[in-house]
């Protein structure tokens, strides 16, 4: 064991030009990659920053899937929330997709239950 302090403490004392040249004789010597090992360990980190982000997630968009079997019940809600006229809510109902971009969660929430109210197949993204 205390030969591997030792090396341990060799190692800490080495400059950047040194840890690479000894990086490149064990690749050598042994006929591995550094880099496969760095790899793996950077993948758990971005993995562990995507929760994080997710949760932090404060805008929504509402989408409509389909507009059902009420489609003019859809088309007074959608005129409701995003001030189109008739003929422009209608067509947005025809063509489904996104309604309302970058909104609150509450918000958002509240719009696609209004939706669903009315018959429609809506979701968050």
């Amino acid at each position: 064991m205390a030969d591997v302090k030792k090396f341990i403490e060799e190692v800490k004392s080495m400059t950047v030009l040194e840890l690479n040249e000894l990086v490149k004789a064990l690749e050598e010597e042994f006929g591995v990659s550094a880099a496969a090992p760095v790899a793996v360990a950077a993948a758990p980190a971005a993995g562990a920053a995507a929760p994080a982000a997710a949760e932090e997630k404060t805008e929504f968009n509402v989408v409509l899937k389909d507009c059902g079997d009420k489609k003019i019940d859809v088309i007074k809600v959608v005129r409701g929330f995003t001030g189109l006229g008739l003929v422009e809510a209608k067509q947005a109902v025809e063509k489904g997709g996104v309604l309302k971009e970058n909104v609150a969660k509450e918000e958002a929430d509240k719009i696609v239950a209004d939706l669903k109210a009315a018959g429609a197949t809506a979701v968050l993204e």
